[in-house]
């Protein structure tokens, strides 16, 4: 039977093997239009009406094509599991165009080539050290908490900084958490034995570097010269992480250091009924800094047709600036849109927000911040600059503007990731 879509000013006739367009070529809104229909019936329980959407989707998606293609092909098989979860095996429905996410554990320098693709991580590595190396001017001791997801890729430009510090660099502490969100980039490489590369790097710096991990759970921290059990640190707990950072014995804190916390990529896993009582936690410890980067993207609606098309707008900005760095087949290039996807059926599959990621954009943030009693501190020029020149490296596409005090990546004009700097009031 022959069925029937429109979309603005475009017919679609669907059947179960081919799709029939007339009246326009099928563009980014139009694509979006469809995923709305099919959002709207999936909450509707319009199995039907989901499938007919599903099927014309399933014309246009394409694991190997343009951008545009790509993003639907992960948007499509986060719909279809949604629907079969739902639903039951939906009959008829397509099969998910997007290849199933394939994760797997990098090494150390895989995961430095995985972060240069595009200046995605890097621009939030730069911005907080930029401020990082200015709220601890002058300090003899400087102990990071660092809260982020690309084991430590952050830290050796520290390190540099601060080893070229007028007067001498000082001593420097790293301290991260066992538990961690389970997300890729996953290292395969056990923390104990990243905090010795780091700190074979910084003595080569003239930087004294002690690395600490606190265990899930125990209360206690190992450093480099130890010998833990090797294994996997299991997924993020938002209660074990508030219990980590809430115990400053398990920290260690000490009189006299400058206390960073450093939140890269992090908070928007904390469950978000939790986010104000973390911020609490954080600011309780007197940091002198607290640095946070994020997706800038509000992916938290109750709503599934407003998720939906907050995805595809937000993330079509990745698969868009990959078009320009990287070939269609790269390796790289696939695991970065695999990530994505992971994303994305996180943000479709799951109604409740506190059981899975959901970013809130930059400005959320920054009045969540103000709400849990932080001031933001503006970015200095020379961090400004460190930024502008990191971009220069990259495609065109690429920018930087400020907004509430925050550096914000741009993708042609788009906000991508933001990096803001805070301080206990």
């Amino acid at each position: 039977m022959e069925q029937e879509l429109r979309t603005g000013g475009l017919r679609v006739r669907a059947h179960s093997s081919s799709v029939c367009f007339s009246g326009a070529l099928i563009d980014g809104p139009r694509i979006q239009q469809l995923l709305l229909h099919c959002a709207a019936a999936l909450e509707s329980n319009d199995v039907t009406l989901a499938q007919q959407a599903m099927w014309v989707l399933n014309n246009i998606a394409s694991s190997q094509g343009d951008p545009n293609q790509r993003l639907t092909s992960w948007l499509l098989r986060a719909l279809v599991a949604r629907a079969c979860r739902l639903c039951g095996p939906a009959a008829g429905a397509p099969q998910a165009a997007a290849p199933a996410p394939r994760e797997r554990a990098m090494s150390v320098t895989e995961l430095a080539e995985y972060v240069d693709v595009t200046p995605w991580h890097r621009f939030g590595f730069t911005a907080s050290n930029g401020a990082i190396l200015r709220a601890v001017a002058g300090s003899a001791a400087v102990h990071v908490v660092d809260l982020g997801v690309t084991r430590g890729m952050q830290w050796p430009t520290l390190i540099d900084m601060l080893s070229k510090r007028p007067g001498g660099p000082p001593a420097l502490r790293i301290t991260v958490p066992s538990a961690r969100p389970a997300v890729p980039p996953l290292l395969g490489v056990p923390d104990e034995e990243l905090g010795a590369r780091l700190a074979n790097f910084a003595k080569s710096k003239g930087v004294q570097l002690e690395f600490n991990v606190v265990r899930k759970g125990t209360g206690t921290s190992t450093s480099p010269t130890s010998s833990p059990k090797k294994k996997q640190a299991p997924p993020l707990c938002q209660q074990d992480l508030a219990s980590v950072l809430s115990d400053p014995p398990s920290l260690a804190l000490r009189d006299g250091e400058a206390l960073v916390v450093n939140c890269q990529s992090w908070v928007r896993h904390v469950a978000q009924g939790s986010r104000d009582a973390f911020l609490g936690t954080v600011r309780e410890l007197k940091p002198c800094l607290v640095t946070v980067t994020d997706e800038d993207a509000d992916l938290d609606s109750p709503s599934l047709a407003s998720r939906i098309e907050g995805c595809f707008n937000f993330h079509w900005i990745l698969f868009d600036a990959l078009d320009t760095s990287a070939p269609r087949d790269s390796p790289r290039r696939v695991e970065h849109e695999a990530a994505v996807g992971r994303k994305i059926e996180g943000v479709v599959g799951a109604d409740d927000a506190d059981g899975a990621e959901r970013s809130e954009s930059g400005a959320r943030l920054a009045e969540r911040m103000r709400r849990n009693g932080f001031t933001g501190v503006a970015f200095d020029e020379e961090a400004a600059g460190e930024v502008r020149r990191l971009l220069s490296e990259h495609a065109t596409g690429w920018g930087v503007k400020r907004e509430e005090d925050m550096l914000v990546l741009t993708w042609k004009g788009h906000g991508a990731v933001y990096t803001g700097a805070w301080t206990p009031s």
